[in-house]
C-alpha cells in the first residue's frame, strides 16, 4: 500500500494534533487534496467519504423499497378480491419474486428452532442476497424442491404428545410469501366471527367477542366444538377442491400440493404426506381457515339465517370454536347437523370435548329450580369462563386461567430452576422475568388478576427454594427479607393489561 505524505507532515501532526493525518475508512486510504500548483500535499486533508459500492445502509434501503413494491401489487390483488368475492385467480404465481421473498423472510420468526437441514435463520441471512435471486430462479424453473419436516412433539398438560413439523427457513421463506399472496385473496371472503391466525386479530379479539355475545344476547346454550385430531386430519382432495373455487393458478397449487405431500422425517426414516398438515408449518394455519371457512363457517352463518327460532351467536379461533343458542332445540339440531357436515368431510367432532352446556343469564336460577348445581363451566383459549353475578347482581360471564395451565407452567419453570440453580441470580431474574411478563400480558384481563398474581407468588416461591437448595450456607443466608428484596428488583409486579371486554370491543366494532 502505497501512503502519502512526508517526514515533514508527519513531524508536524505530531508536534501539533490538530493538524490531522490523511484518514483510513474501512481500510482504505483517503488522500488529501491537491493543491491547485505543485506537487506538495496540503496539511489538511480531504474529508473521506464511504465509496457507494459499500454503502452499509444498502440492506435496509432494499427492505424499504421491497416494502413499498410489495404492498402495491397486494393492494392490487386485494381490491380485486373485494370487488369480485367469486372471482378465481390465474396468475398468482408471478408475484413470488426477490421483493416479495425478502420481505416474507424478515417477517419470519428469528430464534426458531432450524430445520432437517440446520440452517437457522440468522445463518441464512448471512447469504440472503445471493440465496433468494436462486430461490426465485427454482421457482419459476419449477426445479423447487420441499424439505421434509422435521417431527418434534408437544407435551400437553395431560400427558399427551401433539406432533409438530419443524420446516427449513427456505420453505418457510416461500410459504410466508404465499400465506401473504393468499390472504389478499381469502381475507374478504372470511366470516366475521373467525379469529384465529388472521392479520389484525389477537386472541383477545376472540375472548372479547365472545364475552359480550354472551352478555348482549339471549343465550341460554353454549356448544364447545373440538374437532378431533384437525391437523393431522385434514383431507388433502377435499382441502385442494375449495382451493381450487378460487385459485385457479396451476402453479400455485402444485406448490402447495408439494407441501402437502412432502411429509416428515422422525428418528431417521421418511414419513410421506399422505394426510393431514403438519401443525407448525407457516402456511397450516391459513389453510385450516380456507377449509374450515367453507365447512364451518358459511354454513354455520346460513344456519344461523335460515334455521335458527331464536339468538344464536359464533366465534372461532382455528379449530376452536364456541357456539350460542338461545333454545336448546336449536343447539341440539346444529349439533347433530354440524357433525354429518364435518363427517361428509372425512372430519369428526371429539366425542369427549364437544359439550352442550346450559349456560347464561338464566342458567343459574333454572338449574336451581330443577334442583340441580351450579352450571358447568367451559375452557376456550387459556381460559375457564363460568356464570357470575356482579355486586349489583347482574349476570357477568367470569374469566380465569385454566387450573391445567397454571399447573403445567409451574412444573416447567421448577424443572428449569433446577438446571439453572447454580447460575448468577441476574441471569436467572432475567429469564424468569420474560416469564411473568408473558403471563401477565397474556392473562391479566379482568376479573383475574388474583389468579395472575397467585402465579406470580409461587414462581418466586420456587425461586427462593432453588436458590436454597445451592448450598447450606445459602439456606440460611437467604431469608424472605432477604429474597423479597432480590424479587423486587428483578420480577415484574402484576399489573392489569386488557380494558373490559365491552371498551375494546365497542372501539373494534364502532357500530
Amino acid at each position: 500500500m502505497i501512503e502519502h505524505g512526508t517526514a515533514t507532515e508527519g513531524k508536524a501532526n505530531r508536534r501539533n494534533p490538530s493538524v490531522r493525518a490523511p484518514e483510513e475508512s474501512d481500510g482504505v486510504i483517503v488522500p488529501g487534496k491537491s493543491a491547485n500548483k505543485g506537487l506538495q500535499r496540503p496539511a489538511e486533508p480531504m474529508e473521506g467519504r464511504t465509496p457507494t459500492k459499500r454503502n452499509p445502509q444498502e440492506n435496509a434501503t432494499n427492505r424499504v423499497q421491497d416494502r413499498e413494491f410489495v404492498s402495491n401489487e397486494l393492494a392490487r390483488v386485494r381490491q380485486r378480491a373485494e370487488a369480485e368475492k367469486s372471482e378465481a385467480f390465474v396468475n398468482l404465481f408471478h408475484l413470488l419474486k426477490v421483493p416479495l421473498l425478502r420481505t416474507a423472510f424478515y417477517a419470519l420468526q428469528r430464534d426458531a428452532s432450524p430445520g432437517l437441514d440446520g440452517v437457522n435463520w440468522h445463518r441464512y441471512e448471512r447469504g440472503l442476497e445471493s440465496r433468494l435471486p436462486a430461490l426465485q430462479d427454482e421457482l419459476h424453473k419449477g426445479s423447487y424442491r420441499a424439505t421434509p419436516a422435521k417431527r418434534t412433539y408437544l407435551i400437553k398438560p395431560d400427558g399427551r404428545k401433539r406432533p409438530l413439523g419443524v420446516q427449513a427457513v427456505e420453505d418457510k421463506v416461500v410459504q410466508m410469501a404465499c400465506v401473504m399472496i393468499l390472504n389478499e385473496v381469502y381475507e374478504p371472503t372470511f366470516c366475521g366471527f373467525s379469529y384465529g391466525s388472521r392479520p389484525g386479530r389477537r386472541p383477545h379479539d376472540a375472548l372479547d367477542a365472545l364475552h359480550e355475545g354472551l352478555c348482549r344476547r339471549k343465550i341460554n346454550w353454549i356448544l364447545d366444538c373440538d374437532i378431533e385430531g384437525f391437523f393431522d386430519q385434514l383431507p388433502h382432495d377435499k382441502l385442494m377442491e375449495i382451493l381450487e373455487k378460487r385459485v385457479k393458478d396451476p402453479r400455485m397449487l402444485r406448490l402447495i400440493r408439494k407441501w402437502l405431500r412432502v411429509g416428515w422425517v422422525e428418528e431417521g426414516t421418511r414419513h410421506p404426506g399422505i394426510i393431514g398438515t403438519p401443525q407448525g408449518s407457516v402456511i397450516s394455519p391459513l389453510l385450516a381457515n380456507i377449509f374450515l371457512n367453507e365447512v364451518m363457517d358459511k354454513w354455520s352463518s346460513r344456519w344461523r339465517r335460515e334455521n335458527a327460532n331464536g339468538d344464536m351467536i359464533a366465534v372461532r379461533y382455528v379449530d376452536d370454536a364456541v357456539f350460542g343458542f338461545q333454545r336448546e332445540a336449536d343447539a341440539r339440531r346444529f349439533l347433530a347437523e354440524l357433525r354429518e357436515r364435518l363427517e361428509a368431510y372425512g372430519m369428526k367432532l371429539h366425542p369427549g370435548k364437544t359439550r352442550l352446556i346450559e349456560f347464561g343469564r338464566f342458567a343459574s336460577s333454572n338449574r336451581k329450580e330443577r334442583g340441580e348445581g351450579k352450571p358447568d363451566s367451559f375452557d376456550f383459549l387459556g381460559f375457564t369462563h363460568s356464570c357470575g353475578t356482579s355486586g349489583k347482581g347482574y349476570f357477568v360471564v367470569r374469566r380465569k386461567t385454566i387450573a391445567k395451565r397454571m399447573t403445567a407452567k409451574l412444573k416447567v419453570v421448577k424443572e428449569e430452576l433446577r438446571k439453572r440453580m447454580h447460575d448468577p441470580l441476574g441471569k436467572t431474574g432475567h429469564w424468569l422475568a420474560g416469564v411473568i411478563r408473558g403471563a401477565t400480558n397474556y392473562y391479566a384481563v379482568p376479573g383475574n388478576m388474583k389468579a395472575v398474581r397467585a402465579f406470580y407468588t409461587q414462581v418466586g416461591r420456587l425461586w427462593l427454594k432453588a436458590i436454597r437448595h445451592r448450598s447450606q450456607k445459602a439456606k440460611q443466608r437467604w431469608t424472605w427479607e432477604r429474597f423479597y428484596r432480590l424479587q423486587g428488583h428483578w420480577l415484574p409486579r402484576p399489573r392489569l393489561c386488557h380494558p373490559y371486554p365491552s371498551q375494546r370491543f365497542d372501539a373494534m366494532y364502532s357500530r
